[in-house]
């Protein structure tokens, strides 16, 4: 939802009905995952993708269909692997994608949750009884509920779709108490964080690719002719303070990542003591290995356990015999990703 949604608030702003279609199972292989959206207007206007191919043309149609009638759909594509290409598809994949109008009401409210990086689950009827397909509503982490599906199911919606949320994984799913009617939990988590201490060069690229990969991006330097604006231009915040004060005022979640980069103990030791001890999915810091050897002893004297100091990512990056500041800036992104991946 977060790489469309400028395009659905822009075309809000200028009252145009919308249309939404997202991908809410897959079968096989599929070129785009369970919760890819595209959201479309009546004057032929669209943005996102949920597969390719003729699939989307007939996506398209159905939508304009939608925005006309209010009627949401829910259409399934499948196809053997010799014609698999031509649609759109991978491998003889399979999809089902539900198409609904947008409801202006509830995107209010899942906006907002989106904006202050609160996880929450956009929850849609999309099989059952006459008048419910296309029902929603909004669930947050804390238990607030925005829409009904009905007086009857909206208590049992909520719990169920609480068991999801926790878990973080979008899914289709029958209701355990009415088997005629189907759901799809759309779980939408905040962007993952890249927190990067020290403005360096390998910093410039860095950034720039985390951004390119949705990642939310914060650069830490005291020294600010090392981290000004306009070295750092898409950069999402700037932070001139000492790093251990620093990540304290920003916060470090199981969403974030700490990059330290200075290859100066003075500035990535306090760093790493107060990122080491948080929940970050990973923490790595530049340095050689006998740099990293030397680091690893400064950790255990100042009271980290083996285990903690384990964490800690060095020699930085996977090994691509990176050599130019952009494709180290890769390796270290390449390593994150695959730490956020499992």
């Amino acid at each position: 939802m977060q790489e469309i949604i400028t395009d659905i608030e822009h075309w809000h702003a200028l009252n145009k009905p919308v249309t939404l279609a997202t991908v809410i199972e897959t079968f096989g292989s599929s070129p785009r995952p369970v919760g890819a959206k595209m959201a479309l207007t009546s004057d032929g206007e669209m943005t996102g993708s949920v597969s390719g191919g003729c699939v989307e043309g007939a996506v398209v149609e159905a939508g304009i269909e939608v925005l006309l009638t209010g009627k949401p759909q829910l259409l399934h594509f499948g196809v053997s692997d010799d014609s698999a290409w031509s649609v759109g598809l991978a491998c003889g994949g399979q999809i089902d994608v539900f198409i609904r109008r947008m409801d202006w009401e509830l995107f209010k409210y899942l906006k907002e949750a989106i904006d202050h990086a609160r996880p929450v689950a956009y929850v849609t009827v999309v099989r059952g009884p006459a008048l419910l397909p296309g029902k929603e509503m909004v669930v947050l982490e804390s238990g607030e509920v925005f829409g009904t599906i009905s007086e009857e199911l909206d208590a049992v919606v909520k719990t169920v779709v609480g068991t999801v949320l926790s878990i973080g994984e979008s899914r289709r799913m029958i209701l355990p108490v009415e088997r005629s009617i189907e759901i799809f939990v759309d779980v939408l988590l905040p962007a993952p964080t890249l927190i990067v201490v020290g403005g360096v060069h390998i910093a410039i690229a860095l950034v720039a690719l985390a951004k390119i990969l949705g990642y939310r991006t914060i650069i830490i330097d005291p020294r600010r002719h090392f981290s000004g604006q306009a070295r750092f231009p898409s950069v999402d915040r700037l932070v001139h303070a000492w790093p251990d004060e620093a990540l304290a005022e920003v916060g470090i979640t199981p969403a974030t990542a700490v990059v330290l980069l200075t290859h100066d103990p003075k500035i990535d030791d306090p760093g790493l003591i107060a990122a080491l001890p948080s929940p970050a999915f990973y923490i790595g810091a530049l340095g050689s290995r006998k740099t990293q050897v030397a680091r690893h002893k400064r950790l255990l004297e100042a009271g980290f356990t083996e285990s903690q100091v384990d964490r800690l990512h060095g020699p930085i990056g996977l090994d691509i015999h990176a050599h130019t500041p952009e494709e180290i800036a890769l390796a270290i992104m390449a390593e994150i990703v695959l730490a956020r991946n499992g």
